[in-house]
């Protein structure tokens, strides 16, 4: 088992822990109270800084229920943090847009993320044609 070190900003912020016991992702919540007109941006802090195990990255992405609770969107739709972002001021944060006029309170919870294994080295070989056949289309139905 891996061990994170993690640094609250707070000591009123829910401390972190699996989502109900249901899943491997883990809920992030907002760390300060934020109001938001339609149509603005703002960088959510979400109260904590880690120092991730070498080797491996954080993917951060919204709830499910964070558009029907909120109407903010997350402006680069999947964050990503490296294990470079691990210093004590390094505080998570969630670039959120608003569709609609909105309030977050603190400790809502806002998004998730997971840790992962960082992508390995590979290697690109060119090649003039590929051998499998072509599905056609685009997506997972190959359908135009």
């Amino acid at each position: 088992m891996e061990t994170i070190k993690i640094r609250y900003v707070n000591d009123k912020i829910t401390r972190l822990e699996y989502i109900d016991g249901k899943s491997d992702w883990i809920d992030l919540r907002a760390a300060e109270d934020v109001t938001m007109k339609a149509g603005e941006f703002r960088l959510i802090s979400l109260g904590v800084a880690m120092k991730l195990p070498e080797g491996y990255e954080a993917h951060i992405v919204p709830r499910s229920s964070t558009f029907k609770n909120f109407g903010i969107i997350q402006t680069n739709h999947c964050g990503i943090i490296d294990g470079s972002y691990c210093g004590n001021d390094d505080i998570w944060r969630f670039p959120a847009y608003a569709v609609r006029d909105t309030e977050i309170k603190f400790n809502d919870r806002i998004c998730q993320f997971r840790i992962m294994r960082n992508q390995p080295q590979i290697r690109f070989d060119e090649t003039k044609k590929l051998e499998d056949e072509n599905r056609g289309g685009f997506g997972s139905t190959g359908k135009k």
